[in-house]
């Protein structure tokens, strides 16, 4: 039976490209390289906090490192002026718990930033499980992380819903051998997370509130 769901959090949980956008230029300007757009940074968000960075930064650059570390200070600072939920998604959460199913979370972001976010935009019980980027496990699309989230709550994998807007959640979905639906909402198209090996899509939360409860009773 399905008990659990698991969510990215970038593009699945909130839109919080405008800020990270931000955040980014904030970092590249101190270091003298050109800003990068909000489409660009589309593309390279999904993968870690470190990864965005060098994608961002022009090919080459011997300050990765550095700017790695300003961005993580940077942001962990941000107020998070411009990220949104997603309509439909307070209350579809809701009502997912009143089920009595439990919520979590599996990021690439880092630990400190995913946890001052979800508590500014959820309430404090919402989420039975936040993992983010800490350096213990590999970031997505490695199975370790969501894996040891379904352990924490003393679930299988095949009991947890994994929920994401990236090529990287459709491929730790399958990797944790948990059931994926890839969000249409987020920063991905159709095609690529096809291509990643995603087999269910939705395109709104109530879309996807009706997936899980198909998922719950064909169990």
């Amino acid at each position: 039976m399905i008990k659990a769901i698991f969510f990215d959090l970038d593009g699945t949980l909130l839109d919080t490209l405008p800020d990270i956008c931000a955040c980014v230029n904030e970092v590249l300007a101190a270091h003298g390289y050109p800003p990068v757009t909000q489409e660009q940074t589309r593309d390279y968000v999904g993968d870690g906090a470190r990864q965005l960075i060098e994608r961002a930064l022009p090919a080459g650059a011997a300050d990765v490192d550095v700017c790695y570390e300003d961005f993580r200070t940077r942001f962990r600072a941000s107020k998070n002026e411009r990220t949104r939920l997603y309509p439909g998604e307070r209350e579809a959460l809701a009502r997912f718990r009143a089920r009595g199913l439990l919520l979590g979370v599996v990021t690439n972001k880092p630990q400190d930033a995913a946890e001052r976010v979800l508590k500014q935009f959820f309430s404090q019980d919402c989420f039975a499980f936040i993992g983010g980027d800490t350096g213990m496990f590999p970031c997505k699309p490695d199975p370790s992380l969501a894996r040891y989230a379904a352990l924490t709550l003393r679930l299988a994998p095949a009991e947890c819903v994994f929920v994401g807007d990236g090529e990287t959640d459709a491929r730790v979905a399958v990797n944790a051998g948990m059931c994926g639906v890839s969000a249409l909402w987020g920063y991905r198209t159709r095609s690529g997370l096809e291509a990643a090996g995603a087999v269910r899509f939705a395109d709104s939360y109530a879309a996807l509130e009706k997936i899980v409860l198909q998922l719950i009773e064909n169990y």
